[in-house]
């Protein structure tokens, strides 16, 4: 089994990695404006993680990324689309270019990487794919007007994905996330984000490894396909 990981040098997709290798597993992962830790891994490890700089908003880039793993592989393959960034601003006070730009990584971005993969899959008879997405556009967060969109359009892109691809042997899920103790969190005031721990009925953050765990359920089951797994500590 091979693992395609994006955004995989930072906050949840450096921990799916990092753990995913540990456990015996080879990645390739994707980055690109964060720059690879040089001693993050010990060497035996890092020997079954292979980076790449790849603009997954580039359809070129996101293809021959893809076609440069899969065209000499017969392995399995699970994608897991991490990558993501954010943009906070009123609508009326946005900026056009920055909110597409959010929109260019988080949906279009995810749409490259699978638009690349499925042929493979289907070529196999096999794959997994998970997209994270996040509690936002179900709760309503002010001034996330662009992430929420992005984020919400995952879902009807993995029901029709899931629909084209069920009898190929395919899956396609989403895992929605609330507020963990990583990643984007960090960029959260802390006044602020105390209001929002109050909010969570099991009263704290997220512990990142629930995620990994989601993830591990999603890869080995053969009759999910098209669904969200909400981990959010309660938080509706």
């Amino acid at each position: 089994m091979l693992y395609l990981i994006t955004g995989a040098t930072r906050g949840i997709g450096k921990l799916l990695a990092d753990n995913l290798v540990s456990s015996g597993n080879t990645v390739f992962g994707t980055y690109f404006s964060t720059a690879p830790e040089q001693n993050s891994l010990n060497h035996e490890v890092k020997s079954q993680l292979f980076l790449s700089r790849v603009d997954i908003r580039n359809p070129e880039q996101a293809t021959q990324w893809v076609e440069s793993i899969t065209r000499d592989s017969a392995d399995n393959i699970v994608v897991i689309n991490c990558a993501g960034v954010n943009y906070n601003a009123a609508i009326q006070n946005s900026d056009p270019i920055l909110w597409h730009d959010v929109l260019d990584v988080n949906l279009f971005g995810v749409y490259n990487v699978i638009r690349a993969v499925i042929p493979y899959m289907r070529n196999i008879g096999f794959g997994r794919i998970i997209n994270l997405s996040s509690v936002v556009p179900r709760i309503g967060v002010y001034g996330t007007s662009a992430y929420a969109a992005s984020k919400a359009g995952l879902w009807g892109l993995a029901k029709a994905v899931a629909v084209e691809n069920a009898k190929y042997g395919i899956t396609i899920n989403t895992i929605n996330l609330g507020y963990f103790d990583i990643g984007m969190i960090a960029e959260v005031p802390k006044d602020y984000l105390s209001d929002i721990v109050k909010k969570i009925p099991q009263g704290s953050l997220g512990d990142p490894m629930d995620i990994l765990k989601a993830v591990q359920y999603l890869v080995s089951a053969t009759y999910i396909t098209g669904a969200e797994i909400n981990i959010n500590g309660g938080l509706v």
